[in-house]
C-alpha cells in the first residue's frame, strides 16, 4: 500500500503499478510461499503523450521513496520500441504486454484501490502462462529467460508450444 500511495501522492495522469510487482505476490500465494516483497522491480506505468521524453520517468522516479528499485516509463512511447501503432492509454499498452498473466496493474484513486486487467484475471489467479494476442514470440523469449517455472513449480504453460 505504501507503494501506491506514493504513485498516487506523484499526481500523474494514468498511473499505475503493474506487472511482476503484482504477478509475483499472487504467484507466491497460490504457492502458499511466504509472501514476499517484491520490491526488485516495481513498474510505475502511467500516460500523457505531451511528456515522452524519459527525462521525465528518471524525474519522477527520483521523487519515489528510496528502497525501491522503481521503474517508471510514460506508456505514450512504448509503441515505438515494440513496433506496435501508438496506444490511447495505460489500459491499451498493458493489454500489449507480453503475458496475460503480468498484464495487471493497480493503483489507488480516490482512497480506493482499482484493478486493471485488459485481459482479466483469470490466468494469474489459475497460475497459466499465456501470451497475450499477437506476443507469442516475446512470451516465448521471456518464458527461456526467467526463472519463473523453478520459483512458481505449479505455474503452468498454454499456447506456444514452448
Amino acid at each position: 500500500m505504501s507503494a501506491l500511495r506514493a504513485v498516487a501522492a506523484l499526481g500523474l495522469p494514468d498511473a499505475w503499478i503493474g506487472a511482476g510487482f503484482i504477478r509475483n505476490a499472487v504467484w507466491d500465494m497460490l504457492h502458499d510461499i511466504k509472501p514476499r516483497l517484491h520490491f526488485d522491480d516495481v513498474d510505475v506505468v502511467w500516460f500523457d503523450p505531451a511528456r515522452t521524453d524519459p527525462a521525465w520517468d528518471a524525474a519522477l522516479a527520483a521523487r519515489l521513496p528510496p528502497g525501491l528499485n522503481w521503474s517508471v516509463t510514460n506508456q505514450a512511447r512504448m509503441h515505438a520500441r515494440h513496433g506496435h501503432a501508438p496506444y490511447h492509454d495505460t489500459a491499451d499498452a498493458i493489454r500489449h504486454w507480453p503475458e496475460t498473466a503480468t498484464a495487471v496493474a493497480a493503483r489507488l484513486h480516490d482512497d480506493r484501490l482499482e484493478v486493471l486487467a485488459p485481459h482479466g484475471l483469470d490466468d494469474l489467479f489459475a497460475g497459466m502462462l499465456r501470451p497475450s494476442p499477437g506476443r507469442v514470440a516475446a512470451f516465448a523469449r521471456r518464458i527461456a529467460a526467467k526463472p519463473w517455472l523453478r520459483d512458481w513449480p505449479g505455474l503452468r504453460i498454454s499456447g506456444t508450444g514452448c
